[in-house]
C-alpha cells in the first residue's frame, strides 16, 4: 500500500475526540474508515485515497482518564483544498466509537505550504541580514586585494637595477617609461603591460639601452620633479616621446580616462626639448647668485649691449600699477582661464601675440626683447623666471607662482 509522508502532503487535518468511555487506538482508526465508508463515493473514499498515497497515514494520540478517553486525530493530504475540507467534514460524523458515544471536532486545517514558506522568509532574513553585516562590506576589498594580487603577479623585475616593469616589456616596440614602481601598477591596472620605471631620478643603464632598440614614450608626474626627470633623460639618452600627468598629479593618481588623454597628447622630444632645455648662458650663469650678475657679464664676449640692457632693472623694481594696467592685466588673465595659453605685450599693452603655455619660453627666446609683459593662464616657475630676465620683460601675470624675481615684476589674480 502506497503511503505518503507528512513532509510530503500539502495539507493537515487537525481534529480534536472526546469518548464517553476507555478505546484504544486501532478502535478510533477503524471506526474513521469504517463510519466513513461509502459516505463520500468511489473517489473520496479512505481507504484507496491512502492506498493510492493522497492521504497519508491516520495517527491517533489519545489519553485515558477517570474512564474518558480524549485526544486527537492528525490526517495528512496530499488532495486539492476542497476535497481535503471534505474529509475533515466526514469525520465529525462518527458519533460511536466500540460501544462508547464520541463526539469529533475538526480544529483545523493547516497548510504546510504556508508554514513552509513562513520558515523560507525567515530563514532568507536571517541569511540576507548575515550577508549584509558581514559579506556585502568585505566583498570589494576582496575584489580589491584579488585585482592587486593579480598586478603584483604581472609586475616583474628588468634589467641588472632589477627595475619594476610590466610583462609586456620584451615584445612590444613601445615603452612608457614612468618615475616609479607605483606608477607601473597603475598603468597595469589599466591595462598597460609595456611601462617601465626608473626607480629614482638618475637614469639607469638599462633605460639607456631600452631607448636605443624601443620607442619611448616618458610619462612622469605634472609637478617640478617631472621636468627635471625629463631634462635629465635628455642628456643621457634618446627618448621619442614627452607626456606629463595634469598639473599638481601624479600619474599612479590618475583614472584611466586622465592616462588616455595624457597618453594621446604626447608631444614630439625635439618639442620637448625647445620648451625644457637649458640654455648655455644660463647654465654658466645658474651657479653665481643674482646680485653680481653684472661682474658675470663683463666676462662675455658680448657684454656692452647686454649690460645696458639689464640696467633697466631700477625700472623695474617693484611698484604698484596703474590703474589702466591693472584692468587690461585682470580682463587679459580672465580671458585665458582655462584656455592653457598665454599673451605677450609690448609697452603700450598692444597683443604681439597668444601661444600655447608650452611654446611660451620658446617664444620669448626668439623674440628676445620688446617683451614688456607676459599674461598666462598658468603657474609662473623658475625656467620661465630665468628667460623673462635675460629677455628684460618687466611683468609676468599668471594664476599662480612658486617663486620670486628681482628683476621681474610678478602679479598673481589675487594681487589684481
Amino acid at each position: 500500500m502506497a503511503k505518503i509522508a507528512q513532509v510530503a502532503a500539502k495539507y493537515i487535518v487537525h481534529a480534536n475526540i472526546n469518548i464517553e468511555g476507555v478505546v484504544d487506538k486501532p478502535d478510533v482508526i477503524g471506526a474513521i474508515f469504517g463510519q466513513t465508508e461509502g459516505l463520500l463515493g468511489a473517489d473520496l473514499e479512505l481507504r484507496e485515497l491512502q492506498r493510492s498515497g493522497r492521504i497519508g497515514r491516520i495517527e491517533v494520540n489519545v489519553e485515558t482518564k477517570g474512564g474518558k478517553t480524549t485526544g486527537e486525530i492528525i490526517i495528512p493530504s496530499s488532495l486539492d483544498k476542497a476535497e481535503t475540507a471534505i474529509v475533515g467534514a466526514a469525520l465529525e460524523i462518527i458519533q460511536r466509537i466500540g460501544p462508547c458515544n464520541a463526539k469529533i471536532k475538526v480544529e483545523g486545517i493547516e497548510d504546510i505550504r504556508i508554514s513552509k514558506r513562513q520558515f523560507v522568509i525567515e530563514r532568507a532574513k536571517e541569511l540576507l541580514k548575515n550577508l549584509m553585516d558581514g559579506v556585502l562590506p568585505d566583498s570589494q576589498e576582496l575584489a580589491d586585494e584579488v585585482a592587486y594580487s593579480v598586478r603584483i603577479m604581472e609586475i616583474q623585475e628588468y634589467g641588472k637595477e632589477r627595475l619594476p616593469a610590466g610583462p609586456g616589456i620584451e615584445d612590444s616596440e613601445e615603452i612608457i617609461l614612468v618615475e616609479g614602481r607605483a606608477d607601473v601598477l597603475t598603468l597595469l591596472k589599466h591595462g598597460f603591460k609595456n611601462a617601465i620605471a626608473m626607480n629614482g631620478t638618475s637614469v639607469p643603464q638599462t633605460i639607456i639601452e631600452l631607448c636605443k632598440t624601443k620607442e619611448i614614450t616618458v610619462f612622469v608626474d605634472g609637478d617640478r620633479g617631472g621636468d627635471l626627470i625629463i631634462k635629465e633623460l635628455f642628456n643621457v639618452a634618446e627618448v621619442d616621446f614627452v607626456t606629463k600627468a595634469p598639473d599638481g598629479k601624479e600619474v599612479e593618481e590618475l583614472t584611466q580616462k586622465e592616462i588616455h588623454k595624457a597618453l594621446r597628447s604626447k608631444v614630439a622630444a625635439e618639442q620637448a626639448k625647445l620648451e625644457t632645455k637649458v640654455a648655455p648662458s644660463q647654465t654658466r650663469e645658474k651657479p653665481a647668485p643674482a646680485k653680481p650678475f653684472e661682474r658675470r657679464n663683463e666676462k662675455f664676449s658680448r657684454p656692452v649691449a647686454r649690460t645696458e640692457e639689464s640696467k633697466p632693472a631700477a625700472k623695474v623694481e617693484k611698484k604698484k600699477l596703474s590703474s589702466k594696467e591693472k584692468e587690461s592685466f585682470n580682463g587679459m588673465l580672465e580671458d585665458l582661464i582655462g584656455t592653457r595659453g598665454a599673451y605677450v605685450l609690448d609697452e603700450s599693452l598692444n597683443i604681439l601675440g597668444k601661444v600655447p603655455v608650452s611654446e611660451l619660453q620658446s617664444t620669448i627666446r626668439s623674440l628676445r626683447s620688446g617683451i614688456y609683459a607676459v599674461i598666462l593662464d598658468g603657474t609662473i616657475e623658475k625656467d620661465l623666471v630665468s628667460i623673462a630676465e635675460r629677455a628684460n620683460v618687466n611683468i609676468l601675470v599668471a594664476m599662480d607662482c612658486k617663486v620670486k624675481s628681482t628683476r621681474v615684476q610678478i602679479f598673481t589674480g589675487d594681487d589684481l
